[in-house]
């Protein structure tokens, strides 16, 4: 066993921020020994957040002709792919999205729309109105609308949105190879922004770009200094008819080595494994617990399909855990 991991975790515990060397050293070690990492991310989530792991659930709200044109993305205008395309929904098929998620026992529900952003005043009146429904439910709403400015974030403080999702991505020194029509500080801006009006902020990811290790520390370290709540990692499931369809998918050991690295440099932040889990993780998803993780995306995603919280309820339970916000 390294001692010199055992002293990194024990340094995480007592509070203290492990640096960008140590991040590596967690990598070089994780290669050969990849349970210890894991055990040890264990155990740092279990110090910060508990037994507890909660589920979100996702609404595409609005699908498709988005600008944008992000590699990843079955939605962009720029790439052909079967992906659907659709106005807004109206609030009550929101509302009762989000409650048919409360019902199977999801914690968080987001609205999600596709495009840059909202410009159009009768999209935030229903957004609005679907958030105050989502409230009455009892579950807690969630948005990810694009970019904000100070106004539409005051908006959704005001109607009571709890939390704002704005993806980075990956890492600044990377972004360049995934999308050409907005600038990284952009979007840092738009959390800047979000977090100004008093709303809680989700920030994470997509793995498997094509990317390696080192950008995905850099991610992180972006989002510990942005002092973001809870950080979804995401794993590439390659689309037809986007750039990165033909792309080779990540080991399930390289995936949870990554939630376990995140756990160390976010210690108390909520980690939540999100798109792609179950594709790319296969029968080691129950792994992304004991590396760390404290949350999950369950239920179908944008475009794909995901997983039946059911499921997720079980394997909760199986390994002694508590669903639970």
């Amino acid at each position: 066993m390294d001692s010199g991991i055992i002293r990194l975790k024990d340094k995480v515990i007592e509070k203290g921020n492990i640096d960008l060397s140590d991040a590596d050293r967690l990598y070089e070690i994780g290669q050969k020994e990849p349970f210890l990492i894991m055990a040890c991310a264990s155990e740092i989530r279990e110090h910060f957040k508990g037994r507890k792991i909660s589920l979100c659930s996702i609404v595409n709200a609005k699908s498709g002709i988005c600008p944008e044109d992000c590699k990843f993305c079955a939605q962009s205008v720029h790439y052909q792919t079967s992906a659907p395309t659709y106005p807004l929904l109206s609030a009550k098929e929101i509302i009762e999205k989000g409650q048919a998620a409360f019902e199977t026992g999801a914690h968080y529900f987001g609205i999600v729309t596709s495009g840059t952003r909202i410009n159009d005043r009768e999209e935030w009146g229903g957004i609005y109105q679907a958030i105050a429904g989502l409230n009455k439910i009892g579950i807690k709403p969630c948005a990810s609308l694009g970019m904000l400015d100070s106004e539409t974030a005051g908006g959704l403080k005001k109607a009571g949105l709890f939390r704002y999702h704005h993806n980075l991505e990956t890492s600044r020194s990377f972004f360049d190879n995934i999308c050409s029509t907005h600038a990284y500080n952009e979007d840092i801006e738009t959390i800047a922004i979000a977090k100004k009006a008093g709303l809680s902020v989700c920030s994470g990811g997509i793995i498997g770009l094509g990317e390696q290790m080192e950008h995905r520390i850099e991610l992180a370290m972006t989002l510990r200094e942005l002092d973001v709540d809870s950080v979804p990692i995401n794993i590439l499931n390659p689309i037809e008819g986007t750039p990165l369809a033909g792309i080779s998918s990540l080991t399930p050991i390289e995936i949870l080595l990554t939630v376990a690295i995140y756990r160390f440099i976010l210690p108390d932040k909520d980690i939540k494994l999100c798109g792609g889990k179950e594709k790319n993780l296969r029968q080691l998803l129950p792994l992304a617990i004991v590396a760390g993780c404290n949350s999950f995306m369950t239920g179908n995603y944008l475009t794909t399909l995901g997983r039946d919280t059911q499921h997720d309820l079980e394997m909760i339970k199986d390994l002694g855990y508590k669903a639970s916000s």
